[in-house]
């Protein structure tokens, strides 16, 4: 049985940083691009970025842009998501996605695998 999941989230003040990981069990990590997407409270989904199989290249969204990093170490079946400077609009339901793909990332149809989420909330 596949699973991912996400842990990290909490309730922060605007300027904070957190790290959000995401850790995969019941799959081959290494063939997977992982991908993250928020759900804000207007229920909107949105993209934030996702990294390719073999980490060589790194999808962008604009939503978080600057002030997000994504990294993955595939020895701990991990993707982890460094945010900085967290705004009270960065306030969401924040979900990884595992795709067998390189391609298509920014858009979840594709993805084959979701976890959970994990809950951050901004105060200011």
């Amino acid at each position: 049985q596949v699973r991912l999941v996400e842990s990290g989230g909490g309730l922060v003040k605007a300027g904070d940083s957190l790290r959000l990981s995401c850790t995969a069990s019941g799959l081959s990590f290494p063939k997977y691009s992982i991908g993250w997407f928020r759900r804000t409270p207007t229920e909107e989904r949105e993209f934030v970025e996702a990294i390719i199989r073999d980490g060589t290249y790194i999808y962008y969204g604009d939503s978080m842009k600057g002030r997000v990093t994504i990294s993955r170490d595939d020895a701990k079946n991990t993707v982890y998501l460094d945010v900085s400077y967290l705004k009270p609009e960065d306030t969401a339901v924040y979900y990884c996605a595992a795709i067998g793909s390189d391609y298509g990332l920014k858009g979840p149809s594709g993805y084959d695998y979701w976890g959970q989420g994990t809950p951050v909330a901004v105060s200011s």
